[in-house]
């Protein structure tokens, strides 16, 4: 997520965060690679004027001067500064009304509006236990209606069907009408995609706002279309009363313009990030933590949030308790940890959000085979119980088997097995519940010189 910003900005900021003292002289050098790493990433002019300025008046400001590392205060001011141009904290939805609370989803065509208003159910259902009526009012594209119903199966959320030849309007007050009948808290509505420009699109959308009177007005927008998706944004502000917006496809942005626009252009705040094709990808927008990620210094925060969520406590407490009772560590186990990081969104993902790893992850992303992550999975599904208890009965005719029944190779098998080994060592390590031998058995499974990441540890190879 906007690696090459992140890239940019911290080569640029490297060169002053050891400087003893700051003077307008040496940090003009800086500033102006800062200047430029936010224009290549397709900010928007004014956001950046304004963010260079402020960061200037600041570093040659008091704080700076008085500061004992004057370096590590200009990054901080960097940070700050970046965090203000993006908000001042994560915004929530505002859901307090008389249910069922209506949220509008508008947006231009293949922005994401479906995938997003999916995700935003099942997150209502799952975070904030709210029960979740979906409804679509796209009559112009009628694989839309069918898609919701599909995602909302998925999900799990109540879907009030819907067809191409009733009007929008009467579609969201009978689908209003059913949500107060079932009792849900939320209601969310999708809408077509349509152009700013297209005036009797923009009539039908205000039309339906005027209808059902949302509480929430959330604009979808690809983060791939950089600052222009701030100024799509604007545009629909001024037809829209907006209360917010959605970010999707922003795990492929390397860039970052939108972000670091939509707020400074459009007064809306981010509320959403879209960071996957999964029904689970769509995070709460937190400028800090966004801003500590883009300067490299990781997102812990989102990380234990992660944790917390979609780590099954279960299995991890009686994973603990084998450790430190020093049981043998097989490949249910190993199956289980596959499992709990691939819910975390992958290896790829985690890594993204340690500090200082944000480089680490794209080299993963770049030279891991995440397909393997699957292979190993059904390989283990394909043993019997007693096998995956007794990894060391897998020997001739049962690798055949085992490899025929997962569609995979004898040495994907053999690779499997050594990685499970060297975790088992790793855990016996680990008995007694040191933390420190947990360190040393990390370290143990990257390659001398730490310049990469090989096969051992559950880690896939490289391709």
């Amino acid at each position: 997520m906007f690696q090459s910003l992140s890239d940019r900005l911290s080569a640029s900021l490297r060169t002053i965060s050891g400087k003893s003292k700051l003077t307008e002289d040496n940090i003009q050098d800086t500033l102006r690679e800062v200047r430029m790493a936010l224009l290549e990433a397709d900010v928007a002019l004014p956001v950046v004027k304004q963010f260079v300025d402020s960061v200037k008046l600041r570093a040659l400001g008091q704080e700076v001067m008085s500061s004992l590392s004057p370096g590590q205060a200009f990054l901080k001011i960097v940070q700050a500064e970046l965090e203000s141009v993006m908000g001042s904290a994560n915004e929530a939805l505002n859901l307090a009304t008389q249910p069922p609370a209506v949220i509008l989803m508008a947006g231009l065509q293949g922005a994401g509006k479906t995938t997003s208003a999916a995700k935003l159910a099942k997150l209502l259902k799952e975070r904030d236990k709210k029960s979740v009526t979906v409804v679509s009012a796209d009559v112009y594209r009628p694989a839309a209606i069918k898609q919701l119903e599909t995602l909302a199966g998925e999900v799990g959320a109540d879907f009030f069907p819907s067809d191409v030849s009733q009007k929008p309007v009467d579609i969201v007050n009978a689908a209003l009408d059913h949500a107060r009948i079932k009792f849900s808290d939320v209601l969310i509505v999708d809408t077509a995609g349509r152009l700013a420009v297209d005036q009797d699109m923009m009539d039908e959308i205000a039309q339906l706002h005027s209808a059902i009177k949302p509480i929430e007005t959330l604009f979808v927008v690809d983060a791939m279309t950089g600052q222009d998706a701030a100024n799509t944004a604007k545009a629909f502000g001024e037809a829209l009363p907006l209360t917010g917006v959605i970010l999707t496809k922003v795990d492929a942005d390397t860039r970052g313009g939108a972000a670091l626009s939509v707020r400074s252009i459009t007064g809306k705040p981010i509320k959403f990030l879209g960071v996957g094709e999964k029904t689970a990808a769509l995070d709460p927008f937190h400028p800090d933590r966004l801003a500590s990620r883009i300067l490299g210094m990781g997102d812990v925060m989102s990380l234990i949030e992660e944790a917390e969520q979609k780590v099954d406590k279960k299995k991890a407490e009686r994973l603990a308790r084998k450790v430190k009772k020093g049981q043998k560590f097989d490949l249910e186990d190993f199956r289980d940890q596959l499992q709990q990081m691939n819910n975390m969104g992958g290896i790829t993902s985690m890594l993204d959000k340690l500090p200082g790893m944000g480089n680490l992850s794209q080299v993963a992303q770049q030279n891991i085979d995440v397909k393997m992550f699957a292979r190993m999975e059904a390989m283990i599904n394909s043993m019997t119980p007693k096998e995956r208890r007794n990894p060391e009965l897998i020997q001739g005719s049962r690798k055949r088997r085992i490899t025929q029944g997962s569609g995979t190779q004898v040495q994907d098998l053999n690779r499997l097995l050594k990685q499970h080994k060297q975790m088992q060592k790793m855990m016996k390590k680990m008995k007694g519940g040191g933390m420190q031998k947990m360190v040393r058995g990390l370290g143990g499974m990257m390659p001398p010189g730490g310049g990469g990441m090989g096969g051992p540890g559950g880690m896939p190879p490289f391709r």
